[in-house]
């Protein structure tokens, strides 16, 4: 089974160095929450990612600060690259059969118009657990996103037959709202949910009630809570 982990923000201008740390901390907890999604390493020894580039073959990338510093300093480098777009990164990695996860982030940059985001995608069997809870709330965590969700497929098909339009703040099975979106919310749902991070984590439900997501999604939405960042963009958050 195939979710996705995500968070998204407004424009907020950051270093190489502050990029890395939220990598950093990002692959982490990939290792320690998702053991058997990644390569075989003796204990304590960073995971080997495959770092994909746009063009040209991928490399290999130890989960080590400095290796990071090293990719992200190329990517900055880059003829195309922008200070406003920010940095991009994807890596990959493959560990026992059918486990994979994908991380990808464009973040470090103040674009008017495109969100900053991170994503993360989880290849798992059906009958695996996996720890959907603490991912998003290490997303909230480590990147302090405006919104963030875990969704899949059948999730995203039924919010777009319901009217959400990719790039607006969405919901999840699960849904992290920042706090100027959780202060919105009705207070029956806020009592309901967890406080992270200044904002709030919700569990909405369960894998396949899709019908439940769609009512969320909706109930915020009328709520404000899920209100676009006015466009041009000139904050991270509401």
């Amino acid at each position: 089974m195939r979710r996705v982990v995500r968070g998204f923000w407004g424009p907020r201008r950051e270093s190489v160095d502050a990029l890395a740390t939220r990598w950093m901390t990002t692959l982490d907890q990939l290792a320690l929450m998702l053991p058997a999604a990644g390569p075989p390493c003796g204990p304590g020894e960073p995971w080997n990612w495959r770092h994909i580039h746009g063009s040209g073959p991928e490399t290999d990338l130890p989960a080590d600060r400095d290796s990071l510093l090293v990719a992200l300093r190329a990517a900055q480098s880059a003829d195309d690259w922008s200070d406003v777009v920010g940095i991009g990164l994807r890596l990959a990695t493959a560990g026992e059969p059918r486990w994979e996860v994908e991380v990808s982030a464009l973040a470090g940059g103040a674009p008017e118009f495109l969100l900053q985001s991170i994503v993360i995608a989880v290849d798992a069997p059906v009958e695996a657990a996996v720890p959907e809870v603490d991912l998003l709330a290490a997303v909230a965590r480590a990147w302090e996103p405006d919104f963030g969700d875990v969704t899949d497929d059948d999730v995203l098909d039924a919010l777009e037959d319901s009217g959400f339009t990719i790039g607006d703040p969405v919901v999840g099975r699960l849904g992290y709202l920042s706090a100027g979106r959780a202060a919105v919310l009705p207070d029956d749902v806020q009592a309901a949910h967890e406080s992270l991070t200044g904002g709030v984590l919700m569990r909405i439900a369960a894998p396949g009630e899709v019908g439940d997501v769609v009512r969320a999604y909706r109930r915020l939405r009328e709520a404000g809570a899920l209100e676009p960042l006015a466009r041009p963009m000139d904050r991270s958050a509401l």
